[in-house]
């Protein structure tokens, strides 16, 4: 099979990319709107960048009608943001704050997501979350327009709240302990329980 993505409709493109781009980390992002009201979304094009400076990207796609999602319209106000990291025992909330709420409406609210207050940004971070990256905005590239475009979000990570439950012997994050969680194609995901190693040349 050879799909000319320069004739397929973006749904159908977004569709074969979320399937085959496997797995992908979700970034749980808390932001914040300038009268003080809280939004928290999960978005699965998401990674680090670079150590120096330390830097992260996830990406926002417009929703169905070509508009900006909250996520978006909070950090053009403020433009900070915590990333948060989805563990196995959070799966279901973070799947709930996925549902369309009216702007001003706070998932954190809605869904008894506890929030906690961060350092040095003005969004909180989700309690519970085993690792939380307090971030200021670097920059915003637009990649497309209208529905399902990308905003393309680049965050200095400032801080990193890390929780001791995840560290291993050796004082580091241990894989098995964080049991992170990654999107596959439509309803999948998988955990970062089942792993394998290999040795670098």
């Amino acid at each position: 099979m050879v799909l000319d993505f320069a004739s397929l409709r973006p749904r159908d493109a977004y569709g074969w990319m979320i399937s085959t781009i496997l797995p992908r980390p979700i970034a749980w992002v808390s932001t914040v709107a300038l009268e003080g009201k809280t939004n928290l979304a999960p978005f699965s094009f998401f990674q680090g960048v670079t150590a120096n400076p330390p830097t992260l990207m996830f990406v926002p796609v417009n929703n169905r009608d070509g508009t900006k999602k909250d996520t978006i319209r909070n950090i053009e106000q403020v433009p900070e943001f915590v990333v948060n990291l989805v563990p196995f025992a959070l799966a279901g909330q973070m799947n709930n704050s996925s549902a369309l709420l009216p702007y001003g409406e706070s998932e954190f609210e809605r869904y008894g997501i506890v929030p906690a207050p961060s350092e040095r940004v003005r969004p909180p971070r989700v309690a519970a979350a085993p690792v939380a990256f307090e971030c200021t905005l670097d920059r915003i590239v637009i990649v497309g327009e209208g529905p399902l475009a990308a905003n393309v979000v680049f965050g200095r990570i400032l801080l990193a709240h890390v929780s001791d439950s995840v560290l291993g012997a050796d004082g580091k994050p241990d894989a098995a302990k964080l049991d992170l969680i990654g999107r596959l194609g439509g309803e999948g995901y998988t955990r970062t329980t089942d792993r394998f190693a290999l040795e670098r040349p």
